[in-house]
């Protein structure tokens, strides 16, 4: 199995706050588990967090996340 390595930098409470992960793809791409990650944490933080950027194994795919966030509030 396939596993991708995140990196998201967000903000949460004027805080600049990074987290790093890795994950196993199981058929989803990079850009669906880092936004499904993001998903996560913003329910965790009482503040929200608002996205800066996310890396997939080194590849900038902070549009492509924030596309797929955009589609599911809309």
């Amino acid at each position: 199995m396939k596993d991708v390595s995140l990196q998201i930098f967000y903000i949460s409470n004027e805080n600049s706050v990074t987290q790093r992960g890795s994950f196993p793809l199981r058929g989803k791409t990079k850009e669906v588990v880092a936004y499904e990650w993001f998903r996560k944490i913003k329910k965790e933080m009482p503040f929200g967090a608002e996205l800066e950027k996310v890396s997939a194994d080194g590849d900038d795919i902070t549009e492509k996340v924030m596309e797929i966030e955009k589609a599911q509030l809309g």
